[in-house]
């Protein structure tokens, strides 16, 4: 009988717990609350050796100051980095990713940030392709290496 009742209050907690969704328990929260513009930084196709400076924007659509803790990207390829100050209910802010893009090829990899938020760790993603330099331009630099020395 005890176990009946256990599996009993444990399912109508379970119920009661699941019938909120994720946004209304964000609404009614107190804390601060992560709004990312994208999850996800597509290079997309970039040449090697290229800009690799990208952000990730956000806003913290909670009731309280979001501190982050913590960024690390999955490699030491993927360098993040993090605002110093706490970004202010209402207030924007940004993650800074720099990808060294001299790795010619796909990549994947992701960032992950530590905070005080509702979603204590989240990870974004970063991806894209590195091409290779063409024939004329690879060609063109070993000239101007060997000039040089």
């Amino acid at each position: 009988m005890k176990k009946i009742l256990v599996l009993l209050f444990i399912g109508v907690v379970s119920f009661s717990m699941n019938g909120q969704t994720k946004e209304e328990i964000k609404k009614d929260y107190t804390g601060p609350v992560f709004e990312f513009e994208s999850d996800v930084i597509d290079y997309g196709e970039i040449a090697v050796n290229s800009d690799g400076n990208r952000v990730f924007k956000f806003t913290n659509v909670g009731k309280s100051p979001l501190i982050i803790t913590n960024v690390k990207g999955s490699c030491g390829c993927t360098v993040p980095t993090k605002p110093e100050e706490p970004i202010m209910p209402g207030e924007s802010g940004e993650i800074k990713v720099k990808y060294a893009t001299n790795r010619i090829g796909p990549f994947s990899k992701t960032v992950t940030i530590t905070s005080n938020a509702y979603e204590p760790t989240v990870v974004l993603k970063v991806k894209g392709r590195v091409l290779e330099p063409k024939a004329g331009e690879l060609q063109k630099k070993k000239s101007i290496v060997s000039e040089s020395n």
